[in-house]
């Protein structure tokens, strides 16, 4: 098509009413049909290039990889909570913290055995700082705030066994494909970790706050702990369904399953990259990553189900813990299927080619920035970080080709600029989750964790000023 500008106009559509909507699906799905009717305008055929594209992306087979991943990694997670491995942590640690130092050392310590998704972190270990909280003499929204350095910031930084590695680097292949660039897309995901520098800064705000800022943990500078006095420590049970009195405490049952889940992702990637090449590092540089950590995950679960009914406990209800876990990322499946969709329509449309002749204009040492201002805006106001980088990889992508920018450097940055919007946006889950386990005020809790979130992004921006004059 001649008309290469047609080719933003799905994403034209798509941003502004994820931002105005504040959910992200709308916005993907009103793109992807705009981008269809661009391609086949006719009445029928916008539809029916609608579901082409959709099922394309949906078909390949590298695709159902992550979405086997993804369903079967929060599966798993629902197994370990009906069976109290989540509660018996709590329970098990918040008996034996006895200080503020201890409890924000495990606060960080315990990130090594809970990094598979955020949601897994808060609720892991949100409740014992809530039933510690007048031990660790912070704010509940200081403490809110800690924590949450703890969950995505570090979390996107872990290239494996994470419920976010395999959305990331499809995402990446994606992007990829879309140039006709014959890179191994976990290869660069790697390469990009250390340009994700709003993980890094912020990383480093929360250890301010949690061993050298001194905070006076009062009713009158936490409004939200009035009324809570002495039994804050007793309804910590409630915050959450996976800590509930209900369940039994066990936290074996939280470590064997995390274990098997890393020691074998470990081995089978090793594994698959030694039958290509020799050497020990070589192996892991040349393994399929993607199938390996499916594999492994896929042991991990018959291996946990097989110790859980040791346990006497019942088939059923591990088979409906893992089937209630695994919906919980539908809407993600969902979400996916969608950005591949979006992406594809674009494509068609000449989106590289547009980019390519439009983006000379602007400096090179600014595009980067400039993409992670305009990301984290977007990542704020849609509070969705998976959102953000199914919108915007594809962009950055092609803007990082046209303008001969390190690849590596654009998809950290990219990546960074949804980390803000997941941390800050009062939409965002995370957000939300800790605002509920924590009893806080949820726009109280997001304008008090704003104004160190921008500066932050303040400091991230000028880093990627300097990175891209140098690189």
């Amino acid at each position: 098509m001649q008309n290469d500008w047609f080719s933003i106009i799905p994403f034209l559509i798509a941003i502004p009413i994820a931002v105005k909507t504040k959910q992200v699906l709308p916005g993907l799905f009103a793109g992807l049909l705009a981008g269809a009717y661009l391609l086949e305008p006719s009445f029928a055929g916008g539809l029916t290039k609608m579901i082409d594209l959709l099922v394309k992306g949906i078909i390949d087979p590298g695709n159902i990889k992550i979405f086997m991943f993804l369903y079967a990694f929060t599966g798993l997670i629902g197994m370990i909570k009906i069976a109290g491995g989540i509660r018996g942590f709590v329970e098990a640690a918040s008996a034996r913290i006895q200080s503020r130092k201890e409890a924000l050392f495990l606060t960080y310590i315990s990130t090594l055995g809970t990094f598979a998704a955020p949601s897994f972190r808060f609720v892991t270990i949100a409740p014992i700082m809530r039933a510690l909280l007048k031990k660790v003499k912070m704010s509940t929204q200081e403490l809110g705030f800690v924590i949450e350095t703890t969950a995505t910031p570090i979390i996107v930084l872990i290239p494996i066994a994470t419920a976010f590695v395999g959305y990331m680097t499809s995402l990446v292949d994606l992007a990829l494909e879309n140039e006709n660039i014959k890179e191994d897309a976990y290869q660069l995901f790697l390469q990009s970790i250390p340009f994700n520098f709003f993980s890094y800064v912020l990383i480093l705000v929360g250890i301010y706050f949690s061993f050298f800022h001194h905070s006076k943990s009062t009713e009158e500078s936490d409004p939200d702990k009035v009324g809570e006095k002495e039994q804050e420590e007793e309804d910590w049970h409630t915050c959450d369904p996976s800590v509930g009195k209900d369940l039994p405490e066990k936290p074996w049952n939280l470590f064997v399953p995390l274990i098997l889940v890393v020691g074998l992702t470990f081995l089978f990637t090793w594994w698959d990259g030694h039958q290509k090449t020799a050497g020990f590092f070589a192996a892991f540089i040349k393994a399929d990553v993607m199938t390996a950590m499916l594999t492994a995950l896929l042991v991990a679960l018959i291996l946990t189900f097989l110790f859980f009914r040791f346990q006497k406990m019942k088939t059923g209800e591990l088979l409906n813990s893992f089937i209630l876990g695994g919906n919980d990322l539908m809407s993600v499946i969902i979400l996916l299927a969608f950005v591949w969709g979006l992406s594809s329509a674009s494509e068609e449309l000449g989106f590289s080619r547009f980019i390519t002749s439009h983006s000379q204009w602007i400096p090179g040492n600014l595009l980067v920035p400039i993409l992670f201002v305009f990301g984290a805006a977007v990542s704020y106001f849609i509070g969705s970080a998976w959102g953000t980088w199914g919108i915007l990889m594809p962009l950055g992508v092609s803007i990082a080709i046209a303008s001969d920018l390190s690849l590596p450097l654009v998809i950290g940055a990219v990546f960074a600029s949804g980390t803000f919007g997941a941390f800050a946006s009062p939409l965002s889950d995370d957000t939300n989750t800790i605002a509920r386990i924590l009893n806080l005020s949820v726009i109280k809790y997001a304008r008090f964790k704003l104004k160190p979130a921008l500066i932050a992004a303040g400091i991230t921006v000028v880093l990627y000023t300097a990175a891209a004059f140098f690189l």
